[in-house]
């Protein structure tokens, strides 16, 4: 695991700007294996998998809309709570993921996103997530990460938290 110094890629360094500019105290650390899955990041970070930020992103039917649901690795997003939120969802697939997030499933972040037209997602954080005192997302790559609380995500995303779980 290293931090920030050699060139990385796009995504990577976008999440880092972000986070330096709202002055996150933990900066974005490279990992020396792809951590895809919230299982390979907990591997890899030698913490729970719960402690994962994984971020999953749908689709809004009414309008297209990126919805980002937020939740613990060791949880499963139940779709319908999602709805009740944000009105009905679908699957988002690779190609909608990247075009409208900027970055790769596997490395979704939840912030910085390159939206087309600076549209922010809906985003919803999963009430799952305050288990836990720190927690590790996506930092843009799958092989980037960042430390951070639960409260942090909050106050990053200005999203609501939710009982979004199955």
């Amino acid at each position: 695991m290293t931090t920030v110094g050699e060139a990385r890629p796009e995504g990577f360094q976008r999440v880092s700007q972000v986070l330096a500019a709202a002055g996150h105290p933990h900066v974005p650390v490279w990992l020396d294996v792809a951590a895809r899955t919230s299982q390979e990041a907990a591997d890899a970070l030698g913490v729970q998998v719960g402690q994962i930020a994984k971020s999953v992103i749908f689709k809004r039917k009414s309008d297209e809309a990126v919805v980002l649901v937020v939740t613990s690795g060791d949880r499963r997003v139940d779709e319908k709570k999602v709805a009740a939120h944000t009105g009905a969802i679908g699957r988002a697939d690779a190609e909608f993921v990247k075009a409208q997030t900027g970055f790769t499933i596997g490395g979704v972040a939840p912030l910085a996103h390159a939206n087309p037209g600076n549209t922010a997602p809906v985003t919803l954080i999963d009430r799952e997530l305050f288990r836990f005192g720190e927690i590790w997302a996506a930092a843009g790559h799958p092989n980037g990460v960042f430390r951070l609380r639960p409260a942090d995500l909050v106050a990053l995303t200005g999203a609501p938290v939710c009982d979004v779980a199955a």
